[in-house]
């Protein structure tokens, strides 16, 4: 891949993927009738964050492909493939303590990510810091999610 169409591509997955897997996966009425805590963010938020946190995380794996860093690549689409794995489980599967377990998973492979990469390419690591905040916060929500219904 050129230097030229490196970051377009990166991006492409990243928010192609997100947005792909936003049309495909239906969360459809039986989300909207599962008992959701208080802390639980109205419906519109998720899209904005959701998009903006792409963007952060095809930059950060761009960074990481330009340095070359064969174990950041490893746990960049590492947690991408977690990322994407956890709609279809959640959503499509209606399994919440299946989604809990993987939305668990990605929140380890981000700290992972975010160590690993402290050192060789840190703006990438803080280009994660939302998403780790996020995905934390979408943890916290799995968790109750299952655990009210």
């Amino acid at each position: 891949m050129t230097r030229r169409l490196a970051l377009p591509f990166f991006l492409l997955v990243t928010v192609g993927g997100g947005a792909l897997l936003g049309l495909v996966v239906d969360t459809g009425s039986w989300f909207q009738g599962l008992a959701k805590p208080v802390f639980n963010p109205p419906d519109w938020v998720f899209a904005p964050v959701w998009g903006t946190l792409y963007i952060l995380i095809g930059i950060a794996g761009w960074r990481v492909w330009r340095v070359s860093e064969t174990r950041l690549q490893r746990l960049w689409w590492r947690q991408l493939t977690l990322n994407f794995a956890w709609p279809p489980i959640f959503f499509a599967a209606h399994l919440l303590a299946g989604g809990l377990v993987v939305i668990l998973a990605l929140l380890a492979a981000i700290i992972a990510f975010m160590a690993a990469s402290w050192r060789h390419e840190r703006v990438s690591a803080l280009l994660f810091v939302p998403y780790l905040a996020w995905v934390a916060y979408a943890s916290l929500l799995n968790g109750a999610i299952w655990w009210l219904n």
